[in-house]
């Protein structure tokens, strides 16, 4: 079975979204909403649960449940989107208008993930 070659590049986005969390790891530990436990260890299972499904999305045989992880992914760190716009300190410096519009994008990436299950 042949991937089709946007499914790499989907699978390159969330691979180096994945080690990007290592890379600069207190970025994305501000991004938890305090209310959530140990940031920390938060951060660093989003960002291996990235890279491997990333990586997984171009095995063949497990491509689908991939795409069905990266769909729950997108869920669980969507409460993390929403403290980000809700939150000033935490926007990054980033306008309002753009953390506003990454909320439905969440639902783009679903959706983009949804086709390949």
């Amino acid at each position: 079975m042949t991937l089709p070659w946007h499914l790499y590049i989907m699978a390159a986005i969330y691979i180096l979204a994945g080690l990007n969390h290592f890379r600069v790891p207190r970025l994305y530990q501000r991004m938890i909403p305090p209310a959530l436990p140990s940031p920390k260890a938060l951060n660093f299972i989003s960002g291996i649960a990235e890279f491997l499904l990333g990586v997984a999305l171009c095995i063949p045989a497990v491509s689908s449940w991939a795409a069905w992880g990266i769909i729950a992914l997108l869920i669980a760190v969507f409460p993390a989107n929403i403290y980000m716009y809700i939150n000033e300190r935490v926007g990054l410096g980033v306008p309002k208008w753009i953390l506003l519009l990454r909320l439905p994008l969440q639902l783009a990436l679903i959706a983009w993930a949804y086709l390949y299950t």
